[in-house]
């Protein structure tokens, strides 16, 4: 059974559960919380999986605040806990202060690369990943023209969104994108309100397919999406389920699979840097009976081709976070 850690009172004590094994892994979420039906919530299900193969149990905790970072990793290596796992970019500073005091404990850092003889960093190719949900938005469109609705406005979510660009303009060159970004603070991964904003004024200007990267303001942007009778795309969990017939794929980030190994290795886990793509399975696009009255053969075929040549480096997707220039799209 999971071993449940929360923070608590305007201190933000970490509580323990008296008596966790030593060697327990442990994970924290970043903002938005553990069931955003996104990122936070892949991780999660990495997690979850682990236990409920092997009967182990972990430590997790749910951020309130950026404050709460470094103290949150203090706190479980202080207990011991073995490998320590962290969801999101934004743990950067913190675990390059902590990670050094630390030796003797394995850190996995998701979306970020922190330098560490202790740290495995995992990226993702969601450039990847992006153009070919890009692709099929493109096919699906009636108007031609199609939606980006970004989190908190930094390359990486750039690195979404230009992808996503790219592959629609490989169907359709002609195809008009239309690209917002909820905010520029950490609570834009948090704000179905103003996703549902965002996406009525997508529709406005004649978007009919509007793809979230946004955390869990992506529920607000699925949900305008449905209540319109347009499409949407999901993004990092499989979000096909949230509207069946209505979300016409999601862009898997296996986020679940980075946790899962982690865990799994244990203290043996290796350090390093790790990139996840279309070639190792670390993103592509769901297809499940959710949203497979949506996804033609033809579409299907010219997607697994794309995949095929990005895969084997025939096709090679601009990378935002190399090169901060993107002609697909204006953000």
């Amino acid at each position: 059974m999971t071993l449940m850690t929360k923070f608590l009172g305007a201190t933000a004590a970490l509580a323990m559960t008296a008596g966790a094994a030593l060697a327990d892994p442990a994970i924290i979420f970043d903002l938005g919380g553990k069931f955003d039906k996104s990122f936070n919530e892949a991780a999660f299900n990495g997690a979850q999986r682990w236990a409920d193969e092997t009967g182990g149990t972990f430590a997790e905790v749910e951020l309130q605040s950026d404050a709460q970072r470094e103290q949150a990793l203090r706190r479980f290596a202080e207990a011991g806990n073995n490998p320590i796992v962290m969801t999101g970019f934004s743990f950067a500073t913190a675990l390059a202060d902590v990670a050094p005091d630390y030796p003797d404990t394995k850190f996995a850092i998701i979306d970020m690369v922190v330098d560490g003889p202790n740290v495995r960093s995992v990226v993702f190719n969601e450039n990847e990943g992006s153009y070919l949900v890009g692709m099929l938005a493109a096919m699906a469109s009636k108007t031609g023209t199609v939606g980006f609705i970004g989190g908190m406005d930094i390359p990486l979510i750039r690195k979404f969104g230009c992808g996503y660009a790219e592959g629609a303009l490989a169907v359709n060159p002609d195809a008009k994108i239309i690209a917002n970004m909820t905010g520029t603070t950490p609570t834009a991964w948090n704000d179905p309100v103003k996703g549902s904003e965002l996406t009525q004024a997508q529709i406005a200007q004649g978007a009919d397919v509007v793809y979230a990267a946004a955390g869990g303001t992506g529920v607000g942007v699925l949900q305008t999406a449905a209540d319109a009778g347009i499409l949407s795309i999901g993004v990092d969990s499989n979000q096909n389920y949230m509207h069946p017939g209505q979300v016409l794929t999601s862009m898997m980030k296996r986020v679940d699979n980075a946790v899962y190994d982690a865990f799994s290795a244990g203290v043996d886990m290796e350090t390093g840097f790790f990139a996840m793509g279309v070639a190792n399975g670390g993103v592509g696009y769901a297809l499940d009976d959710n949203n497979a009255s949506l996804i033609t053969p033809e579409m299907k075929a010219a997607v697994d081709e794309a995949a095929a040549k990005i895969a084997s480096g025939e096709l090679v997707v601009h990378d935002y976070m190399s090169d901060e220039t993107c002609s697909a799209v204006q953000f």
